[in-house]
């Protein structure tokens, strides 16, 4: 009878015991949990880090090209340089203004500096510190304003003893936001006037971009490279070509450009400064009026030789278009996939 109910008893036990769950199954759902949880973590991130960019470039552009809150004038501080390479004779009484164009590579920068330069008044002396030795350390950076600043730099836009405006173009990569309080406060004691001239479409600044970088191997004009050109005819011959562009990265790609932005403008917000948007000066020729009166220029009709070379929807400049306009659809840059000006 004992041996009877003790059979009966295992059996209960065998019947009610819970299976053992299979290690593999756990270790799996823990791995699926984990990859979602990353997967959205990473993107809420990424969509702060773009919300906080666009509302930092959305409050600065709302503000006025000059303000007063730190000393600052809406009138350019007037300058009576004293070169060491040249006398400027009669020209000495002339006031000089000192500006810099900040902005990024396929921005419109090199199109808008020879606007600026047609002007008799204007010498902006282009990229300096593209060349690296000049921008080392903040000792060399500063020597090389000093040079311009004082008229001794020669370039062929420099107009010497009767400029009323000197000025250069720099990149943010080339030095500039490695070193940002030590500029900004060189050009706040120096009197220097900021010109940011940024491009609001990123995809087509992108294009640009890669396009540049494919002829400076594929040297389609005759087996010569050129960044700006000055013909029709050259313009077709190098937007024949059509950039694939990485659609994994583009997102991000895209955020980051706007971050870089957002940073230049935040770090040297502190200067006398107005911004530009290179489709608004496409648009609106009356910009450059305001550019004029922002450097306290007598007014010219302003002119440049240079064609542009992306002309018309991006869909026909970007090979993986549909790649592309799959990515962007719905999202915040989902506006870049229109034409955005009509030249």
């Amino acid at each position: 009878m004992v041996l009877k109910d003790m059979c009966f008893f295992n059996k209960d036990i065998l019947v009610t015991k819970p299976p053992k769950k299979s290690p593999l199954l756990l270790r799996m759902s823990v791995l699926i949990f984990s990859m979602v949880c990353g997967v959205f973590i990473c993107s809420v991130c990424l969509k702060q880090v773009s919300t906080h960019a666009r509302t930092m470039l959305m409050e600065l552009q709302s503000e006025k090209p000059s303000r007063n809150r730190l000393g600052l004038t809406d009138v350019p501080l007037l300058h009576y340089p004293n070169p060491v390479s040249f006398n400027r004779s009669e020209c000495a009484g002339n006031p000089v203004r000192f500006f810099a164009i900040l902005s990024n590579q396929r921005s419109g920068s090199g199109w808008f500096e020879t606007l600026l330069n047609s002007h008799i008044n204007v010498s902006s002396n282009g990229e300096i510190f593209s060349v690296r030795e000049r921008r080392v350390n903040v000792s060399t950076i500063v020597q090389t304003l000093d040079k311009v600043y004082k008229l001794d730099w020669f370039s062929s836009a420099s107009k010497n003893e009767c400029s009323a405006a000197i000025g250069l173009k720099w990149m943010l990569n080339q030095g500039l936001m490695e070193h940002p309080k030590e500029v900004a406060d060189y050009f706040n004691r120096r009197g220097v006037s900021v010109i940011f001239l940024f491009r609001r479409n990123l995809l087509r600044r992108m294009v640009s971009m890669l396009a540049n970088s494919y002829d400076q191997n594929a040297k389609l004009l005759n087996g010569a490279h050129k960044s700006h050109v000055h013909s029709k005819e050259e313009a077709d011959t190098l937007s024949k070509y059509k950039p694939i562009i990485n659609s994994t990265s583009l997102l991000a790609d895209l955020k980051d450009m706007e971050m870089r932005t957002a940073k230049a403008l935040q770090y040297f917000n502190i200067n006398r400064h107005m911004i530009l948007y290179y489709e608004d000066l496409i648009r609106n020729r009356t910009k450059l009026k305001d550019v004029q009166d922002f450097l306290g220029l007598p007014q010219m009709e302003l002119a440049s030789r240079q064609v542009k070379i992306h002309k018309g929807p991006l869909s026909d400049h970007i090979k993986n278009w549909e790649d592309v306009n799959k990515t962007l659809h719905g999202t915040a840059y989902e506006c870049f996939l229109q034409t955005d000006y009509s030249s």
